[in-house]
Formats: C-alpha cells, sequence, structure tokens
C-alpha cells in the first residue's frame, strides 16, 4: 500500500480543525435550531430518497461482484423502509430533551460557595465504522443534538452511500443556520489515513470505532484519543428449570434468527438440565426450519444426536450468522459463571417465571444489558427511546449500553461565590 501523502495528510488535519473550531461555536447553539434542523434532515432524506437509493445500489454491486456475504450485503443496504426508519430516528431525537446545560446536581458549602454540575457537549466525536450507511445519519443527529461535531470515517465500501447522506446533512445544517463543518467526512487515505486520524489528540476528543472485532481492535491499538467501543457481542439467553416454556422457545428463536448479523443477536443458548430434555427437541425443530446449525454440549448432543459438538472456541465465538451453540448447566450459579467467563459484557437474557432468580442473574451477571423474558435484540438506541444510537459501550466508563444524547455529553463544574478564599 502507498504511504498516505502528505498533502493528504494536511487536508485531514485542515478537515479536523474546520470541526474543532465550530466545536466551540456550537456550544451556543438553541435547541430550537438544533431541531429545525433535524425536521429540514427528515423532508430531506423523504425527498431526496430515490437518488439515496441509487448511490446505495452502486455500493451494493460491488460488494456482490467482490463476493462479499449475505450478512455484509444487508448490513450494507438501504431501502426505503431504512431510511424511513432514519427518517423515524430524527423525529424522536427532535422530541428529546436537549441535554447540553442540564443541571445534573449542585449544592451550596458552608462556606457559601453554590456548586453546580451540568451537562456540556464532548466536542468532536470521530466515528469510524465499516459497511452500515445508516450508521451516518444515526451518529450525525444524535452527535448534533448534543452540541457536537462529527468527524465520520465510512468504509469504502459505502463510499457512494456515506457521500450523498453527508451532502444532505450539511445542506439541512445550511439551511437551518447552522454550518456545515459540524459534519465532515474524510473518505480517503486508506488505512493509514484512519491512524493518522486516530493521532490528532489535539483536534478529536473522542473516537467511536463501529463495527467488527478487527477494525476496533486495530483502532484502540493506533489511537492517542479516548476510545468508546465494544468488541464483539457474545450475547447468551438462558432458559431456567422454571421458565415458561412457550415463551422460551419464542424468545430463543428470535434472538437468534430476526437479525442474526447483529452484535445483540444470541449465539449461546444455556438450558437447565431438569427441562432440557422438553425444550430442546422443540427449540431445535424450529432452529432447524430456519437453517440454523446448532453446536451442542455433550450432553446436548445425546439429546439432539444430529448436531455437532461444539469445541471449546465455541464459548466464546461472536458467529454473527445462523449458528448457535448449546450448553446444558445444572443451575443458576453455573449459567451466571459461564456467561461471566465467556460472555461479552454486552446483552444476556434468562427465561424464568422465578422472580428470585431472575433477581439474582441480574445481580450478578456482568453485563451492559440484562434481560427477563424479553430478546436479547432490544438492546439498541432506538428500542430504548433514544432515537438512535451511537454505538454500544461494554466498557465501565461514563458511558455503558446503547449511547444516546446522555451519553454523548460530559459535564463541568459551575462554582458561584461572593469573594471566598481558601484558609
Amino acid at each position: 500500500m502507498k504511504e498516505i501523502s502528505v498533502d493528504w495528510k494536511e487536508k485531514i488535519l485542515e478537515t479536523v480543525q474546520r470541526s474543532r473550531k465550530e466545536s466551540f461555536n456550537a456550544l451556543n447553539f438553541s435547541a430550537d435550531r438544533k431541531n429545525e434542523f433535524l425536521s429540514i434532515l427528515q423532508k430531506e432524506l423523504n425527498r431526496e430518497s430515490s437518488r439515496i437509493i441509487k448511490a446505495n445500489r452502486k455500493d451494493i454491486d460491488t460488494a456482490v461482484k467482490k463476493g462479499c456475504s449475505s450478512v455484509f450485503v444487508d448490513r450494507l443496504t438501504l431501502t426505503h423502509e431504512r431510511i424511513e426508519k432514519m427518517i423515524k430516528a430524527a423525529e424522536v431525537v427532535k422530541n428529546l430533551p436537549d441535554p447540553v446545560g442540564q443541571k445534573m446536581w449542585e449544592t451550596t458549602r458552608p462556606n457559601g460557595l453554590r456548586i453546580e454540575k451540568v451537562r456540556t457537549p464532548i466536542g468532536v466525536i470521530a466515528i469510524i465504522y465499516e459497511s452500515r450507511p445508516d450508521v451516518t445519519v444515526e451518529a450525525s443527529i444524535l452527535c448534533l443534538k448534543s452540541g457536537n461535531c462529527v468527524i465520520l470515517r465510512g468504509g469504502k465500501e459505502a463510499k457512494h452511500s456515506n457521500r450523498i447522506l453527508v451532502e444532505i446533512i450539511k445542506g439541512s445544517l445550511n439551511s437551518a443556520g447552522l454550518p456545515g463543518d459540524m459534519v465532515n467526512l474524510i473518505s480517503t487515505g486508506g488505512r493509514k489515513a484512519v491512524k493518522y486520524i486516530l493521532s490528532l489528540n489535539g483536534y478529536i476528543d473522542l473516537v467511536i470505532p463501529r463495527g467488527g472485532e478487527s477494525l476496533i481492535r486495530t483502532v484502540v491499538n493506533y489511537s492517542t484519543i479516548p476510545v468508546i467501543k465494544h468488541y464483539k457481542g457474545v450475547c447468551h439467553t438462558y432458559v431456567d428449570r422454571d421458565a415458561d416454556l412457550k415463551m422460551a422457545l419464542t424468545v430463543s428463536f428470535n434472538a437468534k434468527v430476526q437479525r442474526p448479523g447483529t452484535c445483540n443477536a444470541m449465539e449461546t443458548l444455556l438450558v437447565h438440565k431438569d427441562i432440557a430434555e422438553d425444550f430442546l427437541p422443540d427449540m431445535a425443530e424450529l432452529f432447524r426450519k430456519a437453517n440454523v446449525e446448532m453446536r451442542g454440549c455433550e450432553r446436548t448432543v445425546r439429546i439432539l444426536k444430529d448436531i455437532k459438538t461444539a469445541a471449546e472456541e465455541d464459548w466464546g465465538m461472536e458467529y454473527l450468522d445462523l449458528i448457535v451453540s448449546i450448553k446444558i448447566v445444572d443451575s443458576v450459579e453455573s449459567a451466571i459463571a459461564h456467561i461471566n467467563r465467556y460472555g461479552t459484557m454486552h446483552s444476556e437474557a434468562i427465561i424464568t417465571e422465578n422472580r428470585q432468580t431472575a433477581e439474582k442473574f441480574f445481580k450478578e451477571v456482568d453485563a451492559a444489558a440484562l434481560y427477563h423474558n424479553a430478546s436479547t435484540r432490544f438492546t439498541d438506541g432506538g428500542e430504548f427511546g433514544l432515537g438512535a444510537e451511537i454505538g454500544i459501550s461494554t466498557d465501565k466508563i461514563h458511558a455503558r449500553g446503547p449511547m444516546g444524547l446522555e451519553e454523548l455529553t460530559i459535564y463541568k463544574y459551575l462554582i458561584y461565590g461572593s469573594g471566598q478564599i481558601r484558609n
């Protein structure tokens, strides 16, 4: 691969500097002005939907010619329905309270100092992502409503889609009287450009990678800027001995099959030994009809004799495909221990009618999102009422789980005095 030229570096730096400059101006933009932008964007996305799909078709055709997987192509694809989802996301975000300036806490000290803790934008956020062009819109509406500027680095596989979407976003900003440089797309320079972006810690305040584990680990390894991320989603559903088995079948099937290429899809099914012989044959029948490949522990294989035996690496595998690992466990304690060993602190579910067992599961499982009698597929900013999400964090910092407006702010302390000095 050719070295990125100095001219390209200068161009990237100049682009980032423009966003940095606007990040200070963004502190003064009112909620009404930002909401006006979102209203205009909704209309423009609707008006330009056919042109967006036409551009997206070029990206899809290239991906198909290259032999990309069906999961990859699905993530890349924009349809009228998915554009409508973007429009609805903008509507939800528009109706959410503006977090900027919200008072989180206040106190008055014995010396008369009044201290407030208030939300403030992070500043400039770089989003590095792969094949999902809908991230272009989701990231932009959340960053802009929360008072941030955003640098978008999408994958080359979605270059036509991202280009037109950013064009529409910039136009909508300008129409609302906001600077177009609040959003900038960097689409040249290859991998070396990504590494260069990750070195710009004087201009970019936060990096959020969205994509496969390889991309995320590369970002973490090279970034001199703080990173919020999740590496992968090895999500479990545990069917307890006190489960409603009909519910367990429906929820487990949805968690695996509804959209298997997502990070919140179930990868491992855990089943209590007391109900395994009743539950697993019916579950396996549903999976077979949906062409799900099953890999089971030794006890599972004794019940489902025609499935593969799971290898050790299967328990920590994010398949992102119609493949599921199945393990029979002796107790809820065994299920919790398995999840805490092999899980990725993303999304975990328990199916049970025993409230005490569910509470134990909630207390002891280490994950960003925990479900009782529901599918892990709901770990999503839109489903959580956040309008959209800029990513899902499994880090143990200020943001965990689906990240919406509040997670894209930090805070500062405002101290009001009347001449106090410290003795």
